[in-house]
């Protein structure tokens, strides 16, 4: 895509939320827990190739029947920070926020920190799929509050805070999200039949002792990984695999195995039959909160048929940890040079000139922090 000069004139006047907007500072701080959560994997891709596959073994009714069971949360268009030449430039992609939360109940909303964010891409012309990780502790400007940790915006608002925090602070146009809770791995995981994982001896060091904490939140009883090797892993050794941060890359590497787990679903799902993959939906769908419409995902089938993902990666690319009041954050090195490489990379906007917004939260965290 070519350069935006010329368009960014108009782009403090065309933000769809302005950044001084409080209504979201009365929302109640995150849930504190007394066991650390486990990290949650998102499987909205394998769902929805799911979806298309029954599409064609099934009639429509059948399918929007299926669909039913998500759980449907409509958010504010008018209040998810879009700006307007952004929207414009961006017309090309569909960007879909995939969150997941650490709630253990049946509980979609505020409180319930986005443990795990993805930021799923699809280019309509091509029908590629890119997905994005940003991390946890990314320092950033919550849509109406202050500099805090990105995990943090969809505990005070609900994804409609989150996503509107995504689209003011990385130049996006996302308006469809999709959140899965801390127990849809491992069942997600189970009804595929398991994943094929290889696990290195680095990672054998830690992922037990995650499998006896999940074993015991969930009932399970998956056995121990006593040497590295290739396996096809269970859904509780999935969800451990993808918990392990301590080995080198720490948070970073974690956030790679999670976008590794994710694709490995999606492939798994591909190799299954018609019954299995309805079998698949009929045990994913409750466990699903989205505000995409069943029509609309149903619309999605011509696109994801053959759905291609050509790359994943993490976000933001550079970035320094710094402690703020006894907090730790990821703070980036910084704002604007990182939102002008993801839109390089993510669509191909070479020489691109970040919004008026993107560059005055980025001065923020600057003056906040010293870091540049």
């Amino acid at each position: 895509m070519s350069s935006n000069n010329g368009r960014r004139a108009r782009a403090n006047n065309n933000v769809r939320n302005n950044m001084s907007n409080k209504n979201y500072g009365k929302e109640k701080k995150p849930k504190s827990k007394k066991r650390k959560v486990l990290k949650v994997l998102l499987i909205i891709l394998v769902v929805l190739v799911v979806i298309i596959a029954a599409v064609f073994a099934a009639g429509y009714t059948y399918i929007y029947s299926l669909l039913g069971e998500m759980q449907q949360e409509e958010i504010d268009l008018n209040a998810v920070s879009i700006d307007e030449a952004v929207a414009d430039e961006l017309s090309d992609y569909r960007n879909i926020a995939l969150f997941g939360i650490d709630s253990r109940e049946d509980d979609y909303g505020r409180g319930n920190r986005s443990d795990c964010i993805i930021i799923a891409s699809i280019n309509k012309k091509t029908n590629d799929v890119k997905l994005v990780s940003v991390y946890r502790d990314t320092y950033l400007l919550l849509t109406g509050r202050n500099l805090d940790k990105v995990t943090h915006a969809y505990s005070y608002g609900g994804p409609e805070l989150a996503v509107s925090t995504l689209n003011a602070n990385l130049d996006l146009n996302i308006e469809e999200y999709v959140t899965v809770n801390f127990d849809a791995v491992v069942d997600a995981v189970d009804a595929l039949g398991g994943i094929r994982m290889t696990i290195t001896s680095d990672e054998v060091e830690y992922i037990n002792r995650y499998i006896d904490g999940n074993n015991k939140i969930t009932g399970h009883n998956s056995s121990h990984i006593t040497t590295a090797g290739t396996y096809n892993l269970d859904g509780v050794q999935a969800l451990a695999y993808s918990r392990i941060r301590y080995t080198a890359g720490g948070d970073y590497k974690r956030t790679e195995r999670m976008r590794d787990v994710l694709e490995a679903m999606l492939n798994k799902a591909k190799t299954l039959s018609i019954s299995e993959l309805i079998n698949f939906v009929n045990i994913m769908l409750p466990k699903i909160s989205t505000n995409i419409s069943s029509g609309n995902i149903i619309g999605l089938a011509p696109a994801l048929i053959n759905v291609n993902i050509s790359e994943s990666d993490g976000w933001p690319k550079k970035t320094q940890g710094d402690t703020i009041g006894g907090v730790y954050y990821g703070v980036p090195i910084n704002l604007e040079k990182n939102v002008t490489q993801l839109h390089e990379e993510l669509f191909g906007q070479t020489d691109y000139e970040c919004s008026e917004t993107v560059k005055n939260i980025s001065n923020q965290i600057i003056n906040k922090t010293g870091i540049q």
